[in-house]
């Protein structure tokens, strides 16, 4: 396969690093919200759920793992905006392209800087 910048393929395990270290700010972010209201056991249970999956993804740790669960939630996500019939406007663009970057990073695993090993 040619490549334009071929020296640069060295560098090809930096991209699953910047994709999980993205979601895991992002799932931070939402547990941090869900966790700080505590309004219901439900958003709690959830809150938990996601700091989990931010905690494997950020440290690289079961970084697979925490991928499927990102991608199960935000899948849910996405069926309850279907069906709110709001699929593909700006918000849900969103929750797309993270279940895009969660599938992707089940498939091709933590990249550098992580403590996984290929399971």
């Amino acid at each position: 396969m040619l490549s334009i910048f071929p020296s640069l393929l060295a560098f090809e395990g930096f991209a699953p690093l910047l994709l999980r270290l993205t979601v895991g700010a992002v799932f931070a972010l939402w547990a941090y919200g869900k966790l700080k209201k505590r309004t219901n056991s439900q958003d709690i249970g959830l809150g938990v759920i996601e700091a989990l999956i931010a905690l494997g993804l950020v440290l690289g740790t079961l970084t697979q793992i925490a991928a499927l669960v990102a991608a199960i939630v935000l899948g849910i996500r996405l069926v309850q905006k279907i069906q709110q019939k709001a699929f593909l406007t700006d918000g849900i663009n969103y929750y797309l392209i993270l279940f895009i970057i969660s599938i992707t990073l089940l498939l091709t695993g933590p990249g550098f800087l992580a403590f996984d090993l290929p399971l």
